[in-house]
């Protein structure tokens, strides 16, 4: 059997963040548990869950260290969030490629990873300093010369857990951290009142922000609803150095009217809208999230809690939501991509 390492890299929450923060660390931390356990039934060798305070080490960095200490043959890496909804197969799926021999790779989507299997694991000690692992497909197929293939059609793979939005849309299908008490519920009532426009077929959706194809499809195909999709800064995470900066229609339009326009812009276009906020941050403030209000402030807004959020702009556009004509539900890139089917699908 081919030695193939599994490593699992998980932020954890510092002594400053707040209590949603902190919630959404411990979910990670249980599905990287999860996953450690699933990975070593699937047929790795061992598996590492790199626990740690976030800093200024990159992905590249971490990577690249990992391997030159273990030197595993086969190598599969991940975030602690990714993947919560796998199986064992899905699982195996990526050990069976990390032990496959030189040259080939699999991703669970080689245009925006979150999961990657690597066979020949010992061509990542010339990694570079990337930043996350959306762009390592790009780097092993484009300068290593791996073949890469990638699971994008279980869209499943796809979802992955970074905010509390996420663990929202999760409830009821994995085991989870219980959410600090009333948190949730606003959100929730606005995800169910969206639903139900979704499933009106005399009703307008309207979807902004990082939508693929794929979802737009399945938009189309399973929601009587109609569909009025804004597709904005695809890619924005994996954008070549030199490329131009993350521009958006929805955002230039908040610019016109302020942030407290959110709502009425979005109630002209249809009965019910869920927004990828990450796109406008970045229209506004640059495609580093460092620049962006803090995790709390985002994540307090993905939970359309404005009453908790320090960042004036962003507690504008997020009572704007709360407060519109029309049920709006604000998030990262999970809620208009794979998410949508969580979002949208079940009927109460």
């Amino acid at each position: 059997m081919t030695d193939v390492a599994v490593l699992i890299l998980h932020p954890e929450a510092d002594a400053r963040a707040g209590a949603i923060e902190r919630w959404v660390a411990a979910a990670r931390a249980d599905l990287a548990a999860r996953h450690r356990t699933g990975f070593l039934a699937a047929g790795a060798t061992d598996v590492t869950v790199a626990a740690g305070l976030p800093d200024d080490v990159s992905f590249g960095a971490r990577v690249r260290a990992f391997v030159a200490r273990r030197r595993p043959a086969g190598l599969v890496v991940l975030g602690s969030g990714a993947m919560p909804l796998a199986t064992a197969a899905d699982r195996r799926a990526f050990v069976a490629a990390a032990s496959s021999g030189d040259g080939v790779a699999l991703a669970n989507n080689r245009f925006s990873a979150d999961a990657v299997a690597v066979g020949g694991a010992g061509r990542l000690t010339e990694l570079p300093d990337l930043a996350t692992d959306n762009a390592l497909p790009r780097w092993l197929e484009e300068v290593a010369g791996v073949a890469v293939t990638d699971l994008r059609r279980r869209w499943r793979l796809g979802f992955d857990v970074d905010g509390p939005l996420d663990l929202v849309l999760l409830a009821g299908r994995i085991p989870l951290p219980a959410p600090p008490e009333r948190v949730a519920e606003r959100v929730a009532e606005r995800l169910a009142a969206v639903r139900a426009i979704a499933w009106d077929r005399t009703a307008e959706l309207v979807v902004a922000g990082r939508v693929s194809a794929a979802g737009l499809a399945w938009l189309e195909s399973a929601i009587p609803a109609r569909t009025r999709a804004l597709i904005e800064e695809r890619g924005m995470r994996t954008a070549p150095a030199g490329q131009r900066p993350p521009r958006s229609i929805l955002g230039a339009l908040l610019e016109r009217d302020g942030p407290s326009g959110l709502g009425l812009i979005l109630g002209e276009l249809g009965e019910a809208a869920l927004v990828d906020t990450r796109v406008l941050l970045a229209h506004g403030r640059g495609p580093n999230d460092a620049n962006w209000p803090p995790a709390e402030d985002r994540f307090a807004s993905d939970l359309l809690l404005h009453e908790q959020i320090g960042d004036r702009w962003l507690r504008e556009l997020t009572a704007a939501a709360v407060d519109g004509p029309i049920p709006i539900v604000l998030g990262g890139h999970s809620l208009v991509g794979p998410g949508l089917r969580l979002a949208l699908a079940g009927r109460g």
